[in-house]
């Protein structure tokens, strides 16, 4: 069935982490060190943080509670006020018919600030900032999906994360796509495995 829309996750997906993560988490990692309880698996604890939410990297080390969430708490008030550089291969997805959107979970006020440092906005009909604590991404596609009369076939759900966005619209019956820039992943946990998005384009024409 021809495609309609493809959804994007942000993080590692649009942009690559790592480019601004010491810079931006540095306050979140300070106060880790400063616990004095986690040093032996800092750098472990800082590629955790860059790729997955950080309630399930505060479970992962046994943060404590106290700790979990004065990080929570600085993270709240994060915002990143420098340029940001998508990936190079970004500027294909324009070259994709269809409707785009955008859904990434984080805290909304540092999300919306790194979208505005990259100038995306304009390039997605929506953007969504997934609050964890009240929904999730697979409510949130299931609401795209009924709001704008997809049938889940008819759309493409792209992303970095086999146990977030993948996992989501796995669930709903959307077709995967694995943006996979530096292969970490198998290529069977999506339907669909890419590290370029000029890939994207025939998966969306001819899947």
């Amino acid at each position: 069935m021809p495609k309609k829309a493809i959804i994007y996750d942000l993080d590692n997906t649009v942009y690559p982490v790592s480019a601004i993560g010491e810079k931006l988490y540095g306050p979140v990692f300070n106060a880790i060190v400063q616990s004095g309880r986690h040093q032996d698996y800092i750098d472990d604890i800082k590629k955790g943080t860059m790729r997955t939410p950080f309630r399930l990297v505060a479970q992962q080390y046994n943060f404590s509670p106290e700790l979990t969430q004065q990080c929570i708490d600085i993270q709240e008030h994060l915002t990143y006020d420098e340029p940001i550089a998508t990936f190079e291969d970004y500027p294909e997805i324009k070259n994709i018919p269809g409707e785009r959107f955008l859904v990434t979970t984080g805290f909304k006020t540092l999300q919306d600030s790194k979208i505005k440092q990259m100038g995306i906005a304009p390039d997605f009909k929506e953007v969504h900032v997934v609050n964890p604590l009240i929904t999730n991404k697979k409510e949130v596609f299931a609401d795209i999906l009924k709001r704008f009369e997809y049938k889940p076939d008819e759309v493409l759900v792209v992303g970095d994360d086999p146990e977030s966005e993948i996992a989501a619209a796995k669930a709903l019956g959307i077709p995967t796509v694995l943006y996979d820039k530096h292969n970490a992943h198998n290529a069977t946990e999506a339907d669909y495995k890419i590290d370029h998005f000029k890939d994207l384009k025939d998966i969306y024409l001819n899947s």
